[in-house]
């Protein structure tokens, strides 16, 4: 069964964003003298229009993401999940 999230897309995403600038790692408190989690409740707001950019951006699908979409059935959940996963997977080829 596919998980139903609580919080809106973009608000995960900045979520992330935030806690990324303040820890790479998303653990301790570093310098800012409270754990990051209390700090990324102050300022993932501010990083809601790079998150609306993240999902802007996979507004257009990927030949393996709508591969995995028609795979994963017709539960609207599960194909969702199958396209996101198989855009995780489709890592770019670097120079390093």
């Amino acid at each position: 069964m596919t998980s139903i999230a609580s919080t809106t897309p973009i608000e995960r995403i900045a979520r992330v964003i935030a806690a990324e600038m303040l820890s790479p790692n998303a653990e301790g408190s570093g310098d800012l003298g409270r754990p990051v989690s209390e700090v990324v409740d102050t300022i993932w707001p501010r990083e809601t229009e790079r998150a609306l950019a993240v999902l802007r951006t996979l507004r257009e699908p990927t030949p393996t993401m709508i591969r995995a979409g028609e795979a994963a059935g017709t539960d609207p959940a599960h194909i969702w999940s199958a396209m996101v996963n198989a855009a995780i997977a489709e890592r770019p080829a670097t120079d390093g």
